[in-house]
């Protein structure tokens, strides 16, 4: 009879974690989420051996640790989305406290291995890269000031939001990671339009940010230098965006053939950044399509469950989690077809690195946990009752 009345599958008393899991988490963004895991092991024995010959290490080192950092961000993702909202809500809050106070010390105690921004701490055995776990913590900290804004003499929950974002947006400035903070600040906007922002002071910020941006470009030799060569109507053949242009032109719609591919000899982070050239050259626009469909179907997937919720945290929370991880490999696919200015910034499951890899398997998991079946009315039907 609650079924009938609510529309949604209810708790049984007594019954297993493992089993009402499984009956209702969305098991189709759990099914591409693990097929983009698959796709990343599978292109990372296609890009990383040539970067281990030229350091000396075992051909399969970076697909081990991939597959090593893999599982334990499969994990990861599992438990996470085995909690409750209020579980998630106190280790996100947590979680963030820990990533801001590790951002805050990056230039201190952290290094750039060369790379000229400071954005890691070397642990020796690995590194670790406090703004990918910032991302999903961030995300639920929000959410949960802007839903506290809309209790009866609640917090200003937004506008302490908006000062939160602004500090954490500072911080990654100064490594420099100008892509990190637009991120952070694009979830920021999204979860703020949702909760019912104005248009007017959403372009406001629009232009805030814009203006932030020039001051950048003109301040910031990384920036600045970042932008020109995006702007340019040549690509010297001889850089990052170079290779990559040429790899995915070679590959045409059905690629080279498996192991074929030459791109992976010059461009040092295929295996991270660029690992979408490596697919088009090797295997084609059929892979690269492939991969776009099921970034595809986890966000839209989400974001039509999270349309039901009647909980605003929930509702909150899920969307920056989902717009976040969609714009995070937009950005990462666009920086590789050259319609964005390089940013560093890792495609989600499928690049190599520890921190990304674990990172995005809390943020997934939290996004499967926010989208679990529930027995609760739907908002809509809260709307049709109350205008009758």
């Amino acid at each position: 009879m609650t079924e009938m009345v609510y529309g949604a599958v209810p708790a049984r008393p007594g019954e297993p974690v493992i089993p009402r899991w499984w009956r209702t988490v969305d098991k189709w963004t759990l099914c591409c989420i693990l097929l983009l895991f698959g796709v990343g092991l599978l292109l990372g024995l296609a890009s990383s051996p040539p970067l281990a010959t030229r350091n000396g290490l075992d051909p399969f080192y970076y697909v081990q640790r991939q597959a090593f950092f893999g599982g334990m961000a499969l994990i990861a993702m599992l438990f996470t989305s085995m909690l409750s909202p209020s579980q998630i809500r106190r280790i996100g809050v947590l979680g963030f406290l820990l990533s801001f106070v590790a951002l805050a010390f990056l230039p201190f105690l952290g290094t750039d291995f060369g790379k000229g921004a400071v954005r890691w701490y070397s642990l020796g055995f690995a590194s670790f890269q406090p703004s990918e776990f910032l991302k999903p913590f961030f995300a639920v900290l929000v959410a949960w000031l802007m839903a506290a804004s809309f209790d009866l003499n609640g917090p200003p929950g937004r506008l302490i939001s908006f000062f939160v974002a602004m500090v954490i947006v500072g911080f990654l400035v100064l490594q420099p990671d100008f892509g990190q903070g637009a991120l952070v600040l694009f979830g920021w906007g999204v979860m703020y339009f949702v909760a019912g922002a104005p248009m007017l002071l959403i372009l406001i910020i629009g232009g805030f940010v814009g203006f932030i941006g020039l001051m950048a470009y003109n301040n910031s030799e990384h920036f600045a230098r970042r932008i020109d060569g995006f702007l340019s109507p040549e690509v010297d053949p001889r850089t990052q965006l170079g290779y990559a242009t040429n790899a995915i032109q070679e590959g045409g719609f059905f690629g080279v053939g498996v192991g074929e591919g030459q791109v992976k000899w010059s461009l040092p982070d295929a295996h991270t950044d660029f690992i979408i050239a490596v697919a088009a050259e090797e295997y084609g626009l059929i892979l690269v399509l492939a991969i776009i469909l099921l970034y595809s179907c986890i966000t839209v997937r989400s974001l039509l469950r999270l349309m039901r919720e009647r909980d605003p945290f929930i509702r909150l929370a899920g969307t920056g989690l989902a717009c976040m991880f969609a714009v995070q490999a937009m950005i990462n696919m666009g920086v590789a077809v050259r319609l964005l200015p390089a940013k560093g910034m890792t495609l989600p499951f499928v690049s190599y690195g520890g921190s990304s890899l674990i990172a995005a398997g809390i943020g997934v998991g939290m996004l499967l946990a926010f989208t679990r079946t529930r027995p609760q009315g739907e908002i809509g039907d809260i709307l049709l009752r109350r205008g009758r």
